[in-house]
């Protein structure tokens, strides 16, 4: 009886020793050469990634006068300034642009998610006639340069009387083949079981959609709307081509004509730059788990 505390608390220190080293190891590998060669070299990629956009900014504040003198400075001798801003911000209608690229954004995503994910379903689990020449085209479409589908939408902007509405931004932007096609692939991996049970069941074709493909379909479709909201905020060509009316303008759009009326101004573009890029900074923090997520399970890497 009186030997048993003392084995018990050399068994129990015993352990703890063994755990302690068992710990030691696991330190000693996060410390390993290799990792600080690949943690420093990461360090270095991220530095010279950002440095364009830290000159970026530190450009915007600068005076004109000194954003375009040489030798390049840092940090100028008459000190930082937001002269740049507050010309951009007070000469256009910077809340009216704001708005249109976030109406128009929205609804680009919202349209084309549903014709992608519908075009896909169909393309994935219906057989129908015309199927395989379908998909071949929609991957053949992937190769076509939007530029030069440019005159006939434009055109067909104009017989609809279309021009300088929301509409005209819209519509031409809603039919995405690397969209189609992708969730298309996605669908593919989902096991035919569900599906068979479900229809054993009584369930039709759309019910089956909603309510079992679509939900396992989350990460997919948060991707895809994250890739396609991004590629039409930062759509420049075409909103540029189909409106002239300025309260119609998507922020890329309105801020170029601001620069325009003030010419080669480096701190202005600067500017520009920055506030169209604020948005998207914004959403990138919000939602860079699904972004990263959706490039490791789709390999979207841009639209």
């Amino acid at each position: 009886m009186t030997t048993a505390a003392p084995t018990t608390a050399m068994t129990s220190g015993a352990s703890a020793d063994l755990l302690a080293d068992r710990r030691v190891p696991q330190n000693r590998r996060k410390l390993r050469p290799v990792t600080v060669a690949a943690y420093v070299l990461l360090t270095i990629i991220a530095i010279t990634w950002l440095m364009p956009i830290i000159w970026a900014v530190i450009t915007s504040f600068k005076p004109e006068t000194e954003a375009a003198a040489y030798p390049i400075t840092i940090v100028p001798e008459s000190g930082f300034t937001a002269e740049a801003y507050r010309d951009v911000l007070v000469a256009g209608l910077l809340p009216r642009w704001a708005f249109n690229s976030l109406l128009t954004s929205a609804a680009i995503t919202a349209i084309t998610v549903v014709i992608s994910a519908l075009a896909g379903y169909a393309l994935s689990r219906m057989d129908f006639p015309g199927r395989r020449i379908s998909l071949a085209v929609i991957v053949a479409s992937i190769l076509i340069p939007a530029q030069i589908l440019i005159v006939p939408l434009f055109q067909q902007m104009l017989d609809f009387n279309l021009v300088d509405t929301y509409w005209a931004i819209i519509l031409p932007q809603v039919v995405a083949a690397p969209m189609v096609f992708i969730l298309k692939r996605f669908f593919d991996a989902i096991p035919h079981e569900l599906e068979e049970a479900a229809m054993i069941d009584g369930a039709s074709r759309m019910r089956i959609f909603l309510q079992i493909v679509l939900p396992l379909s989350r990460p997919i479709l948060g991707a895809v709307s994250i890739f396609v909201f991004i590629g039409a905020w930062n759509n420049f060509l075409w909103p540029f081509i189909a409106t002239n009316d300025a309260n119609i303008m998507t922020l890329p759009v309105g801020l170029q004509t601001v620069l325009t009326f003030y010419g080669i101004q480096y701190a202005h573009v600067m500017a520009q730059a920055v506030l169209a890029a604020v948005p998207l900074i914004i959403a990138f923090l919000f939602f860079q788990r699904q972004i990263i997520k959706g490039i490791a399970t789709s390999g979207i890497t841009g639209t």
